[in-house]
Parts: C-alpha cells; sequence; structure tokens
C-alpha cells in the first residue's frame, strides 16, 4: 500500500498584496505635493512663486494597501513674513486651503479630505496680524515674527508616530473662496477643503493620512 503524506509546506498558501490603480484630483491655494508611502507621486504644475495660483490636478498612481498618503500644502508668500503684494496697496496675509479626493479602479471612494486627516504648521507667519498694515515689514521684525521649521525626517511614512500631530481643520467654501480649477472637478459630497488652524498665518502645512 502507497501512504500519502500530507506536506504542509506545500498545502499551505500564501497571501500576496496587490498593487492597485487609484485616481485622485487635487485642488490648492496655491500649491501641493503628493507622496504615497515617502514617493513622490504628484505636483502642482504651476510653481509656488506664482501669484495667484489656482488650480485642480488630476492623475493616477499605484499603491498596495494600506499606504500612507503624505501631502505638502504651501500659501504663496514673498518672504517669511508671510504677505503677498507686499510695498503696494494689496499688501496682505494670503489665505490657503486645499481639496482630495482618491478613487479606487471600481470607482469607490478610497480616501477625501476631512477631519481624519492630521495636519501639522512647519511655516506660521505674521504671528501678529497687525504685520499686515505694516509701512515697512521685515520678517522678524516686530508684529512680523515667524516661526518655521524642517519637515521631521520620515513624516510621510507609514513608521512614522504622529500620534501628537493635530486633526485637519475644516473649512467651508465660503471660508476658502476656491476658484480657477475647484469648479471643474466634481467632488464627492464627503470631500472637504482642509488646512491649518488659521487660513492666513498657517503657511505651509503637512497633512497625512493612511489609507486601509
Amino acid at each position: 500500500m502507497i501512504r500519502f503524506l500530507p506536506t504542509i509546506a506545500l498545502m499551505a498558501m500564501t497571501t500576496t498584496a496587490t498593487a492597485e490603480t487609484f485616481s485622485a484630483d487635487v485642488w490648492a491655494d496655491n500649491w501641493f505635493e503628493m507622496r504615497i508611502n515617502g514617493v513622490q507621486v504628484a505636483q502642482d504644475s504651476v510653481p509656488i512663486t506664482t501669484e495667484r495660483s489656482f488650480n485642480a490636478e488630476s492623475f493616477t498612481f499605484e499603491a498596495e494597501r494600506p499606504f500612507t498618503i503624505g501631502l505638502i500644502a504651501k500659501d504663496f508668500k514673498e518672504n517669511d513674513t508671510g504677505l503677498e503684494y507686499i510695498g503696494s496697496g494689496r499688501q496682505q496675509m494670503g489665505d490657503g486651503g486645499v481639496i482630495v479626493q482618491i478613487m479606487d479602479e471600481a470607482g469607490a471612494v478610497a480616501a477625501v479630505s476631512d477631519n481624519t486627516w492630521q495636519c501639522y504648521v512647519i511655516h506660521t507667519a505674521p504671528l501678529d496680524k497687525s504685520c499686515e498694515s505694516a509701512s515697512n515689514p521685515v520678517a522678524g521684525e516686530g508684529a512680523c515674527g515667524f516661526d518655521a521649521e524642517d519637515e521631521p525626517a520620515d513624516w510621510d511614512s507609514a513608521a512614522f508616530d504622529a500620534s501628537d500631530w493635530p486633526a485637519a481643520d475644516v473649512y467651508s467654501a465660503n471660508d476658502v473662496r476656491p476658484k480657477d480649477g475647484y469648479d471643474r472637478v466634481d467632488w464627492v459630497d464627503d470631500a472637504q477643503l482642509i488646512w491649518g488652524p488659521d487660513l492666513e498665518q498657517s503657511n505651509t502645512v503637512l497633512c497625512r493620512l493612511t489609507v486601509q
């Protein structure tokens, strides 16, 4: 009699993660860069040095779930005062805002910008809003103080501990007044405009979310 003995190693099934193709829409005032697990997948096509650059970008990327989104969003500023149009009659603080939606291959929503994201501000200016009306605003002097720091190492990776990062602040369209490209995207109802704690003083914001 021939006896067949089960070979556990051959019978075991292994599960391999499969990359999916996702489509994304992002509108930013004024500029953004998106990374997936620390690798750039998109960047605003209009440079941050361009005044009044409001536009939406649509793109695709491949990723295996879970993956971590790292989004850098910047408002235009001429220098560390946080102001724009310095020395003109339009001298003012700018205001930011960004909205994101990501769909899977079946067209289902994989992620949207909302208060489940965590956002950390690395450039805040001016610290005193009266800087906006200064006749000679100088970064770091008087009302025109600022706080600035480098991006934390590996902040856009899945392993980064963001437990002390605050939730994204959510704003209405009336608050942000989005334009130039925003209306060309069919935003899903749950997608919200997000930013740091102050639309005018928060100039560079790092936002992250892990998509399961």
